[in-house]
């Protein structure tokens, strides 16, 4: 097993290095290596340098960090939910934040990226516990109640997401904004997802051993001296900054804290030891890819990255429907 982490590890380290470099040096303008080089080690004031610097470069990072968060924030939600349909945009928190942020957007009072980030974080909060609210009643989840949940709260956020832009006459905007995208990003958003992803992943890996044990079952986890519902409010408390962070950065992007998880448990097991950091490469690997496939595919305009997760994600979500059903 520690052979086949370390080659799953190993090519996913090559093809994340690779798809960066590729995100850095193609666009609409296509720039040799030499610059890239010049950019990253050496420095230089000409256009092209300073395009890598600002633009670019912090683009690329801040997918790594966000496809990263997203996946392993999806792990840990299926591990506390003990749900393989559990993940952020299905549970309501990616669109609660898109709410929040598509409502701040168009007050003049709230501005930046800091107001942008409070109130990200206020409605993946409100969402979130919404969603959780259903769901977390008794220790015998429902997937019909929480498929039932997400998807028609979830549905009501964006729709007032909606509306939010057609009154504010910034309908077209914010309708990119809501299918995800990193095309606003800068190095303020790379920080913020550098230090909400950094303490995230170092806590979440501090809870995998308890997730494991939550896994066994309520009953079996309290034997153990493990108290699940401190354990599911601790992980709930630590997932909403890190949707909030991610949303505020590069709008609503949904699936890839389903399909990522729910591969590296086919491949591995459900030792979440393993699963956290893997699925945080796996999903970094993704949407690295992805963001470089959606600048590639109708230049020079930018189809949202979104859009294409969820071209990924949608065959595989009715796949465990069909699944659990059958259960």
């Amino acid at each position: 097993m520690s052979k086949r982490v370390s080659v799953f590890a190993a090519v996913s380290v090559i093809l994340l290095i690779t798809g960066v470099l590729l995100a850095v040096s193609l666009g609409a303008k296509r720039l040799p290596f030499e610059t890239v080089a010049s950019a990253l080690f050496k420095g230089g004031d000409s256009l092209d340098i300073k395009l890598i610097r600002e633009v670019r470069l912090p683009r690329a990072i801040a997918a790594v960090l966000t496809g990263g968060m997203l996946a392993s924030a999806g792990a840990v939600m299926q591990g506390v939910t003990r749900n393989p349909l559990a993940e952020p945009s299905i549970m309501g928190m990616t669109q609660g934040a898109s709410l929040a942020v598509a409502a701040a957007s168009v007050i003049p009072a709230v501005s930046g990226l800091f107001g942008l980030t409070a109130s990200a974080l206020i409605g993946a909060f409100l969402g979130g516990i919404l969603v959780l609210g259903f769901c977390l009643r008794t220790t015998n989840l429902s997937v019909s109640r929480l498929l039932l949940a997400g998807t028609a709260l979830g549905t009501f956020f964006l729709s007032l997401s909606s509306l939010i832009g057609i009154l504010g006459n910034r309908s077209q905007e914010l309708a990119f904004w809501v299918a995800g995208g990193f095309k606003s990003i800068t190095w303020g958003h790379v920080w913020l997802l550098l230090f909400a992803g950094g303490i995230s992943l170092i806590l979440f890996f501090f809870l995998a051993g308890s997730i494991n044990i939550l896994s066994l079952g309520d009953e079996a986890a309290t034997g153990l001296g493990v108290r699940p519902e401190r354990i599911r409010l601790w992980s709930i408390l630590l997932l909403i900054p890190v949707c909030a962070v991610c949303v505020a950065s590069a709008g609503n992007i949904a699936f890839v804290g389903l399909v990522i998880p729910h591969m590296i448990r086919k491949i591995f097991d459900n030792d979440y030891r393993r699963m956290i950091p893997l699925s945080f490469l796996g999903g970094s690997v993704l949407m690295v890819w992805a963001d470089l496939a959606t600048r590639l595919a109708n230049q020079p305009y930018e189809t949202p990255v979104g859009l294409f997760t969820s071209i990924l994600g949608v065959p595989v979500f009715l796949w465990l429907i069909r699944k659990e059903q059958s259960r």
